[in-house]
């Protein structure tokens, strides 16, 4: 992974304030031009400094947000229960040790135990060695990233992907004549209806799996909003199989969105497949793939492994004791 000129080395100010500059507010979709440009400095890989990463996720870890000194400041939840109030790793022009010395100020003024959460692996030494003795790390078992070879994805080559390669080649002999076309407006009607229809499915965790379905269809009500690219997998009488809806940042897609039709046999190899081809020729200079976290359920994790990834990006939380 690329350093980060953001990250220093220098010790955190111990100074206590009475005040903060930081001021906090919910984030509404209007937000998303303003906050979407700070997140394109790539501070990481993971999803969670994503304009997708942060948006779907905004009610479940009462996100919140502050720019100043064009600086990104988010305020949320921990990612593993949600039971204390967290900061992630700020982003934009400021070093990484003034920033964190404001939220450490923030918290102080605000009598709030300082943590950090969904810290990215790549980042963690950069923030402790700012933190010093003072850190507390926890791992975030269930919450790392699944980042994967792009091109792997869209050609399916070599031994470790015949089994996908076989999926995708007998969807394609059962469908003849199926097509993947650009996400537009026009098929939003459609896609929404295919998402009421295959609405939840088995899933370890079923209040995640409500909020992530409304959430889905939150993206949809508001596409035109997002900086999204997205792709529908039809069967030649036009029925849907599968769609998929990504972000690109830099190197990296970000798959956030991916449903299939279960009626269909291989859908779910058809639509990773085509739309990582897809992508690749629509961004050349991409490498990478994240098709984001398991969540802890452990049908998603083996169907993730299944996939061979280049590495796991694993977060972590870190509390200042």
């Amino acid at each position: 992974m690329e350093s980060n000129p953001y990250c220093t080395q220098a010790t955190v100010s111990v100074a206590t304030y009475s005040d903060t500059p930081l001021r906090f507010k919910p984030i509404t979709d209007a937000d998303m031009p303003l906050i979407n440009g700070l997140l394109q400095t790539g501070i990481s890989r993971t999803c969670d400094y994503t304009a997708g990463g942060i948006f779907m996720w905004i009610d479940y870890f009462g996100y919140e947000y502050c720019v100043y000194r064009d600086t990104l400041f988010i305020k949320g939840r921990t990612e593993n229960c949600r039971c204390e109030t967290a900061f992630m790793l700020p982003v934009g022009a400021m070093p990484l040790d003034e920033s964190v010395a404001l939220v450490l100020d923030y918290c102080r003024a605000k009598s709030l135990p300082p943590v950090f959460s969904a810290v990215p692996d790549d980042r963690l030494d950069a923030l402790v060695d700012i933190l010093g003795d003072g850190a507390d790390i926890e791992p975030l078992d269930d919450w790392a990233d699944y980042l994967y070879d792009i091109r792997q994805l869209a050609t399916l080559t070599g031994k470790a992907m015949s089994k996908k390669r076989n999926h995708v080649n007998r969807f394609c002999e059962a469908n003849p004549g199926w097509m993947l076309t650009p996400l537009g407006c026009e098929d939003l009607p459609d896609i929404i209806i295919f998402l009421e229809e295959n609405a939840i499915g088995d899933k370890a965790d079923e209040g995640m799996a409500v909020y992530e379905h409304d959430e889905c269809r939150r993206v949809l009500d508001h596409y035109s909003s997002y900086p999204f690219e997205g792709a529908v997998l039809r069967l030649v009488s036009g029925e849907i199989a599968a769609f998929a809806v990504g972000e690109v940042i830099a190197d990296t897609l970000y798959v956030h969105i991916e449903k299939i039709s279960h009626d269909v046999s291989g859908a779910g190899a058809a639509i990773g497949h085509f739309f990582a081809r897809y992508m690749l020729e629509r961004h050349p200079g991409l490498r990478y793939c994240n098709r984001e976290e398991d969540c802890g359920d452990p049908g998603l994790r083996e169907a993730k492994m299944q996939y061979h990834p280049v590495a796991l990006l694993r977060k972590y939380n870190v509390r200042v004791i």
